[in-house]
This record gives C-alpha cells, sequence and structure tokens, in this order.
C-alpha cells in the first residue's frame, strides 16, 4: 500500500504529540451521558416497527432512492414528510436535505450573494462556517450572544444585504441566544434571521417543536435549519422557510442537486418520529426533570461555577488541558458512565471540557452518581 505523504504524516504526528489524535470510538456497555439521542428514538422499537409496517402498506420496497431528487430519486414519501415537517412547525416550506451538515452547506454557498454580508455566532457549528467559506459573500464572527457587537457590525454595513446567523442551542456550551431581542435587531436593520436548531428539535418547546416557534417568531425569522439525527433519532434534515426559499434552494443548493437523495426507508422514519414527538409528552418532560436535577445535583456539590450556564440538554465542564480532561473521561468511563471529553482544536485551547449529554431514559440515580464522581474527580 502507497504510504501517506510526508506531509500529511506530520501533521498526524503532530495531534499526537498534542494528545488530540482522533480514533473512532467502540461501542460499550456504559450508561449513555454522550449521544444526542435526547429522547432516545434512535433506540426505539415502536419507530422501527411503524415504519416498516408504513413503507409496506404504501407499498415501498426500495433500498434506496435510486438517483438525486431532481432525476429519479423524488419518491412520493419526500412530499408526504415535507408537507407533515411544514405543519408541524408551522412554516410555508420544508426541503429534506441528507444531513444536518449539506443542508448548512447547501444554505450558506447558495443563498447569500456576492455583495452580501454573514454575521455568524463565533461559536456556530463547523457545518455553517463551512457552507460560509464557500459562499461568494463576505463573512464576519460576532462575539458569542453578544448583542451590542452584533449591532455595531450591522451599522457599520448598514447599506449590504445582510444574513445573521445563530444557533438555538449551541453544541459545545449547550447554551440559548436570547432569541427575542436578536430578532428585534435583525427586524430594526432589515437583515435576515437564520437559525440552527439541530440541538433544540426535542428538545424546547412544548412539543419539542424548537426554540423559534416556541417563541412564536417563526414567522420572523428567514430560515430554520431542522437536524433529525439528534432529538428525532434518525437522520437527515430540513430546510424551512418560504415557498421562495425552497424553490431557490432546489435550484442552487449544489449539496441537494448533486447527491443521490435518502431512501424510502429513511424519509419514512423521519415521519415516524415526528409523529412520536407529537405523542411523546411523557418522554419529553422526563428530560426536562432530568436537565433540571442535573442542575440541582451540580449546585449542591459546588460544581458550578465549573459549568457553562446552560438549561439544556447539554451541559460542559471547562477543564483545561487535553491530557487532563481525557483523564477524568476515563476516570468516569472505568465507572461505566460514557462521558466524552471535547479536546482543542474542536474548541480553543484551554477550553476543552467535558461534554454532559442527558436523555429522558437516564435515571435520577445515574445522574446523581455520575456528579458526584465529577466532584470526587476535581477534589
Amino acid at each position: 500500500m502507497k504510504k501517506l505523504p510526508e506531509i500529511l504524516f506530520n501533521k498526524l504526528n503532530v495531534r499526537l504529540q498534542n494528545n488530540a489524535l482522533r480514533k473512532l470510538p467502540q461501542e460499550t456497555d456504559l450508561v449513555d451521558f454522550s449521544s444526542n439521542d435526547y429522547l432516545g428514538f434512535s433506540n426505539s422499537k415502536l419507530i422501527f416497527d411503524t415504519t416498516h409496517q408504513y413503507l409496506l402498506e404504501h407499498n415501498q420496497i426500495q433500498n434506496g432512492a435510486t438517483g438525486s431528487r431532481l432525476l429519479s430519486g423524488n419518491h412520493s414519501i419526500y412530499k408526504t414528510v415535507e408537507d407533515y415537517i411544514t405543519q408541524f412547525h408551522q412554516a410555508q416550506s420544508a426541503l429534506i436535505f441528507n444531513s444536518g451538515y449539506d443542508a448548512n452547506v447547501g444554505f450558506f454557498s447558495a443563498v447569500p450573494q456576492k455583495g452580501d454580508l454573514i454575521l455568524y455566532d463565533e461559536l456556530c457549528h463547523a457545518s455553517i462556517r463551512d457552507g460560509i467559506q464557500l459562499s461568494n459573500a463576505k463573512a464576519y464572527k460576532f462575539q458569542h450572544n453578544d448583542l451590542e457587537d452584533l449591532e455595531r457590525l450591522l451599522v457599520r454595513n448598514s447599506e449590504k444585504t445582510i444574513y445573521i446567523v445563530t444557533e438555538s442551542v449551541f453544541s459545545m456550551d449547550g447554551d440559548t441566544p436570547n432569541l427575542e431581542e436578536l430578532v428585534q435587531l435583525a427586524e430594526k436593520h432589515d437583515a435576515y434571521m437564520v437559525v440552527d436548531e439541530a440541538h433544540a428539535l426535542g428538545v424546547l418547546g412544548d412539543k419539542g417543536e424548537g426554540l423559534v416557534q416556541s417563541l412564536h417568531l417563526q414567522d420572523i425569522v428567514f430560515a430554520r435549519i431542522m437536524t433529525f439525527g439528534k432529538g428525532l433519532g434518525c437522520h437527515g434534515a430540513a430546510i424551512l422557510g418560504s415557498q421562495e426559499l425552497k424553490s431557490y434552494l432546489v435550484n442552487f443548493a449544489r449539496s441537494f442537486i448533486y447527491t443521490t437523495g435518502l431512501s424510502p426507508h429513511s424519509v419514512a422514519t423521519i415521519l415516524m418520529a415526528y409523529q412520536q414527538l407529537e405523542k411523546a409528552t411523557d418522554s419529553q418532560q422526563q428530560l426536562k426533570n432530568n436537565i433540571a436535577h442535573f442542575n440541582q445535583e451540580k449546585n449542591r456539590l459546588s460544581l458550578k461555577p465549573l459549568f457553562v450556564f446552560s438549561k439544556s440538554a447539554i451541559q460542559s465542564a471547562i477543564i483545561p488541558g487535553n491530557e487532563r480532561v481525557k483523564s477524568i473521561a476515563h476516570q468516569l468511563q472505568s465507572k461505566g458512565f460514557d462521558v466524552k471529553p471535547i479536546l482543542s482544536p474542536t474548541v480553543p485551547e484551554g477550553q476543552e471540557r467535558l461534554r454532559f449529554c442527558l436523555h429522558s431514559y437516564n435515571s435520577e440515580n445515574e445522574i446523581t452518581q455520575l456528579v458526584q464522581l465529577l466532584s470526587n474527580c476535581i477534589i
């Protein structure tokens, strides 16, 4: 086998020396505090069985989509599911993409034009940043959740068409922006508001509809990106917006146009997950109870200063240094808890952390044990 070019080998070696080399993890039987499966939908036998039954009832026995949606891959289930998502989220339209990454890359590479400006929160996800890099528009980041810094940039560039980008729950910190004030600021400066709801779907709102809709801002926000691989436990994503935005993306979003569509099974699973979301109020309430219990326990053990403020399912304890945070994660794992360290360069150096993901299926006893173990490791 031909060897890796030396420059690539050296880059890997630098990661190894910095104790930051990524490796694919093995499946474990540890108590899950690391996955994004907030409601346990990925392991739902009910969703699995109802998806299978739905496909049989609709005579859908294809294993694949057979091509891109613009050629042969736009099977009938797509329209059914997009119509359902549109109604659920009180939007004008929904366009399904193969993943949240594809949705963000497709949107930001296609919608903002040369001469436009993208203003994005400095903690926005890598998929947003990658899409921005492919855009012909200029882009500037504003300080995390800092409306004054954002307005300074808005005033300086008032003559441009501006897109403001944020997340309803930030993936590494678990915190949320003041979305009502952010939207008011966008309205004041006639900017287009774009919100990634990846970690809010299934978690925030009365029925897991996300932050935008729970605040009744769905008619003001220009675009919402809803990702299904987290709270819905399946795969894919959708961009919500106007009918004109959907038509534009179908015509110009390259990550939509030039890829094979999702299989009928994948799209039907999205529908079954949404239908379960409307019924699974007990799971959503249990998740909210577990988030509250986790916060109570970290306060009881005087660990609050260690954590980024969050009322979401993502709770991050800042423990600087790749070696130290990996060591503490290993101690927690050795006691039966699957907690992952987040290392630099995924987060900035000095902001390494343990990222605790809470779920409806975690017990209060498991949460109490875990936080107590963390306290013992820190002291």
